[in-house]
């Protein structure tokens, strides 16, 4: 070979191997895993993605009461992982002036509650003839719940306590209308997971999922609960407990941890407008651009910068949006809702009432009530920018 074609073929060797680089430096598409894992780990996703893949029936445990058949049928859009289209029905009863030793929500546990499935098994049907678990009386309200994208929920995971109590502003010392605060477990752990920050990791969150969405149990959540308050009618729910075993359980929740956040897309220049404008008006002060994570045995959850947008605290959104209790959050208070990926939902606030990114402002009001109205003063070309913004997340 002459020196000519030796430096030719090293020059294409250099060019496939700068194109192989930039092929694995890609930015995650919806659906891909975190960056950087390793061969084991990416296989164990893998492996993941199948179970939350799997479809229950009543002879694998689905039931006797669900709400869907499958991990994947609430979060589905547009790939596994993604926003669903069903809209659950949770309940509570909330005492503003609650009796001596009582807490002021309840969350009607003892009586199913707060998730009351919408579907129930034949054999269920057949015993005690319902379509659908009632919501007690003793509810004082009862939500609608849309079901959110689950990407860079592990991210979420690993943001230590510390970096969202720095944020917390209960009182509002600094005047700025913005007075976000922490909910807490039963056990007082900080919560982050869920509408209201009450489920304070994202294993708990997974390994409850499938009670309260499937009825089916695993070896950390074994119960069923209740229809009622009742007992189960004796052949209502024949597949032994646990129905989930520990290593299916496993691989789901590695699945959903791993999963990442959309990247956000180039920004043009009405997008960069449309930034600014997002930061003036205010909207920064809840929905915080960027989180860190900390310290994690999974190396590609290790000291990250995560596009959030959200400080993963309580803040109160006003009566128009107030609906059930949960834990030490009022009716009216909801977590700020994480907007990685919300250029790929159709539906927006907790229960999808709103059908547009610029509806969903709107609706704001409480704490968000003076960005609302900044947003509402905008030149109809920055309004317009600032939503060209958001669908860049």
């Amino acid at each position: 070979m002459t020196d000519r074609n030796r430096r030719l073929a090293a020059w294409c060797v250099a060019l496939a191997l700068a194109a192989l680089s930039a092929a694995c430096r890609r930015a995650p598409q919806p659906g891909d895993p975190l960056p950087g894992l390793s061969k084991a780990e990416r296989a164990r996703f893998d492996s993941g993605r199948v179970a939350f893949e799997n479809v229950f029936t009543p002879g694998t445990g689905l039931g006797p009461l669900f709400n869907a058949d499958g991990c994947a049928e609430c979060h589905e859009e547009p790939v596994v992982g993604g926003a669903g289209d069903e809209i659950e029905r949770h309940a509570a009863a909330f005492h503003a002036t609650p009796p001596a030793g009582a807490r002021a929500c309840d969350e009607l546990v003892a009586l199913g509650g707060p998730v009351f499935q919408q579907r129930v098994t034949p054999a269920l049907r057949a015993a005690v003839g319902i379509d659908s678990e009632p919501v007690p009386p003793e509810a004082t309200a009862i939500a609608g719940r849309s079901s959110p994208d689950i990407f860079g929920f592990g991210l979420l995971d690993a943001v230590p306590d510390s970096e969202i109590l720095a944020r917390a502003d209960p009182d509002d010392r600094d005047r700025d209308g913005i007075s976000g605060r922490p909910n807490r477990f039963f056990d007082g752990r900080l919560g982050r997971f869920g509408r209201k920050a009450v489920v304070p990791t994202l294993r708990e969150f997974n390994d409850g999922a499938t009670v309260a969405e499937q009825g089916v149990t695993n070896p950390v959540v074994p119960d069923e609960g209740t229809f009622g308050g009742r007992p189960f009618p004796p052949g209502t729910d024949p597949t032994p407990e646990p129905e989930l075993s520990r290593e299916a359980i496993d691989l789901v929740d590695f699945f959903v941890r791993l999963l990442a956040p959309p990247a956000p897309q180039r920004l043009s220049r009405e997008a960069r407008q449309g930034r600014d404008a997002f930061a003036s008006a205010g909207c920064d002060g809840c929905h915080v651009p960027v989180l860190h994570t900390g310290d994690s045995p999974i190396r590609a959850l290790q000291h990250r910068e995560v596009a959030a947008y959200t400080d993963l605290l309580l803040h109160d959104m006003g009566p128009e949006l107030a609906d059930i209790c949960f834990a030490n959050a009022t009716p009216s208070e909801f977590r700020t809702e994480p907007l990685m990926g919300v250029r790929l939902m159709t539906r927006f606030l907790h229960d999808g009432r709103a059908t547009t990114l610029e509806q969903a402002i709107e609706l704001h009001n409480g704490e968000a009530a003076r960005s609302r109205d900044r947003f509402r003063t905008l030149p109809a070309e920055e309004r317009a920018a600032l939503v060209a913004f958001l669908k860049t997340l």
